[in-house]
């Protein structure tokens, strides 16, 4: 956006927000699957992604506006997601524990991967970390079949490879590895059939760990805080975004920047919301997170909001994130 495009809008200008072309084509539906005839619940009117592009309209927003995704006929083999964004704290462990349950709640089989050493995805579900084996364990080697770091969940469908302190020394013991940044896809490929989805929970980082997470990944999910120096920090990760795709893993897509955060009431929220809109047009998803307490109460429960508190406003925006990442496309 120009200065005077920016300036007409009577919002403030954003510097550093370029984004690639190739970066913006549309989202391909990634592996195939075979799917039974759609329910007899089509969206709703107004409800396809892109009609509704301001924050205004946010709050009024209901939360049907995708089908309920139909069931699958077989598993496999899964799409890998990773969800990534260098800033700390604008959601991505509580998106990808919510997103992971309420696609497991529609019958797909998931898997999350703890790829963060503070192990929050791990403690958000209620798992064990110490003196079991994690995902350092298959980067370094110390064991090489990804089954036995695996943990299933107290919920259905939904499984993890947990993540602890250890994961932090992982970056200095691969540096000299050959093809160190291809590990953590070739561990995902020896049970990508078994899957339909494989989220990737990054650090906030750009390091050689989040880069191998893009390596491995079909798409990327960036959720982004509704704040302006969260705003500003998407420049660079869509650059790295970019140098992944072109010297590592050209099939790597923007699946979608998902808005987290968002405080109707004030003017800052909606200031930014509506610039991410404005710039990254229908790579944002129509879905956007609230901000409410009920989060970190659910983390200190060891359970997904969509179970912790099923009717609340965010546990439905997360189960609509699901539908539409379905109705994208970018998910089974």
């Amino acid at each position: 956006m120009s200065t005077s495009e920016a300036e007409q809008s009577g919002l403030p200008e954003l510097p550093g927000l370029e984004v690639p072309e190739q970066l913006l084509k549309p989202t391909s539906s990634g592996p195939s699957r075979q799917q039974e005839p759609a329910p007899n619940n089509p969206p709703a009117e107004g409800s396809k992604p892109g009609d509704i592009r301001s924050a205004e309209a946010v709050s009024t927003r209901n939360y049907q506006k995708f089908p309920i995704p139909a069931p699958l006929s077989g598993h496999g083999p899964a799409r890998v997601i990773a969800m990534c964004n260098q800033k700390g704290g604008v959601g991505k462990t509580t998106t990808s524990i919510n997103l992971a349950a309420s696609l497991a709640g529609y019958g797909r089989r998931v898997l999350c991967i703890d790829f963060d050493p503070q192990g929050a995805l791990s403690a958000g579900l209620g798992l064990t970390t110490h003196n079991v084996s994690t995902i350092y364990d298959l980067l370094i080697g110390r064991i090489s079949d990804p089954h036995q770091a695996i943990q299933p969940t107290e919920f259905e469908n939904l499984d993890v490879i947990p993540a602890n302190i250890d994961l932090s020394a992982a970056e200095v013991h691969l540096v000299t590895e050959v093809a160190r940044e291809q590990i953590l896809a070739s561990i995902i490929r020896r049970i990508a059939d078994e899957y339909d989805l494989v989220i990737v929970d990054c650090q906030p980082s750009l390091g050689l760990l989040t880069v191998n997470a893009l390596t491995a990944s079909h798409g990327v999910m960036i959720p982004l805080e509704c704040e302006y120096f969260a705003l500003r920090g998407v420049a660079l990760l869509i650059e790295t975004i970019d140098k992944v795709r072109s010297r590592l893993n050209p099939s790597l897509e923007l699946d979608g920047i998902l808005p987290t955060m968002f405080d109707g009431r004030t003017l800052h929220s909606r200031e930014v919301l509506d610039r991410v809109f404005e710039v990254f047009g229908d790579k944002v998803f129509d879905t956007v997170i609230g901000r409410t307490v009920k989060f970190p109460d659910a983390s200190v429960a060891g359970v997904p909001i969509v179970e912790f508190a099923p009717n609340h406003p965010a546990a439905q925006a997360y189960r609509q994130l699901a539908r539409e990442l379905v109705a994208r496309g970018a998910a089974a």
